[in-house]
C-alpha cells in the first residue's frame, strides 16, 4: 500500500524541495503539489489522500485554517504543518495535527513523519 501525500507551500523552491524528497521515497505517492491552499480542500475531497504536508504561513489561507477545513471532511487526511516559526508547534498540537516540522527541514524530518504515520496505521489495523 502506497501512502498518498499532498504538498502545499507558496514558496516554489520549497515546494520543489519536498517534491524531490517524495519523488525518491519508496512506498509514497505524491498525488499533488499546490502553491495555494484553497485548492487543496477540493482536491482532497475528490481524491483519497492519506497525508497533507503544508506550510503554515501562506497568502490565501493559513496551513492551520487548511488543516481545520480538512479535519471536517468525512475521511480527513493526517496533516503535517511546516514552519520556520517554532511557536506554531503549539498551534499544531491545539488543532490535533499529525505533526509539525520546523523549517528548514531535511529529508530525514519528512521520512520520520512518514514512518510515524505507518506505525500509527499498523496500530489502528491491529485494533480493528
Amino acid at each position: 500500500m502506497k501512502i498518498k501525500v499532498v504538498a502545499v507551500d507558496n514558496a516554489p523552491e520549497l515546494l520543489a524541495k519536498i517534491k524531490g524528497i517524495f519523488r525518491n521515497m519508496e512506498g509514497v505517492e505524491l498525488a499533488g503539489c499546490f502553491e495555494e491552499a484553497v485548492a487543496v480542500v477540493d482536491f482532497v475531497r475528490e481524491n483519497s489522500i492519506d497525508m497533507v504536508f503544508t506550510d503554515i504561513v501562506m497568502p490565501d489561507i493559513s496551513g492551520i485554517s487548511l488543516a481545520s477545513a480538512l479535519h471536517r471532511l468525512p475521511s480527513p487526511p493526517s496533516v503535517v504543518l511546516m514552519s520556520s516559526i517554532p511557536g506554531f508547534s503549539l498551534e499544531a498540537w491545539k488543532i490535533q495535527a499529525f505533526g509539525f516540522i520546523e523549517k528548514p527541514y531535511t529529508r530525514m524530518d519528512v521520512v520520520r513523519m512518514i514512518e510515524n504515520y505507518k506505525k500509527e496505521q499498523e496500530i489502528l489495523r491491529e485494533i480493528r
